[in-house]
């Protein structure tokens, strides 16, 4: 009877060890699909990323292609502006000696006209304020235009307008203009010709 009792439970776990063999390899088998399923996915992945990396470099390349047009018409742009304002500039100057020309015409028609009357004037007063009013008159055109003379006779020397020639001993006038050699001229404020004079010491 004890010999049967121990065969019947060696049959029982033999029994528990068969179910044990049957079921380990369903587990074993659940865990490869696993890892299968797993490869799977990590391959999709490996594919979906190339393929976002390459959609990523076509948007920053059409992005850097746009800006480098952008560029090159903005650049367009500036080069025609400078050649339009250099022009413009060369206009304005041709434009600017024209209007002076035509102004200084009616002066060079009265230097003509007194040049022609000198064979038969006889007053010499009358010739000499003739000239006079040509010289005022040529003056005035050249104020309008933005011109002025210096005046530098005994004034301090200064060689922000003054250009000195020579000097002479003159105690009385040490360090200003004693004479003036030939006259200086501003343009709308800026020196034009600087004075050139004599300066005593």
């Amino acid at each position: 009877m004890k010999f049967g009792k121990k065969k019947e439970k060696m049959s029982e776990k033999e029994e528990l060890k068969n179910q044990n063999e049957q079921l380990e390899p369903e587990s074993d088998k659940t865990h490869d699909q696993k890892n299968e399923n797993t490869g799977n996915d990590d391959a999709k992945a490996e594919q979906q990323c190339p393929d976002a990396v390459v959609e990523t470099m076509e948007s920053l390349q059409l992005k850097v292609n746009e800006w480098q047009d952008k560029y090159t018409r903005l650049f367009a742009d500036f080069e025609n502006y400078k050649k339009r304002m250099r022009q413009e500039r060369f206009d304005l100057l041709q434009s600017a000696g024209s209007e002076l020309m035509l102004d200084v015409l009616p002066v060079i028609d009265d230097f003509e006209r007194g040049l022609a009357s000198l064979d038969t004037a006889t007053d010499i007063d009358a010739v000499k304020q003739g000239y006079e009013l040509i010289y005022n008159k040529l003056l005035n055109i050249l104020k309008q235009k933005g011109l002025e003379p210096m005046e530098s006779a005994n004034a301090a020397f200064d060689t922000d307008f003054h250009e000195a020639i020579t000097m002479v001993d003159n105690p009385d006038m040490k360090g200003k203009v004693v004479d003036v050699i030939e006259k200086g001229y501003n343009l709308r404020g800026k020196v034009l010709r600087y004075a050139k004079v004599v300066v005593g010491k």
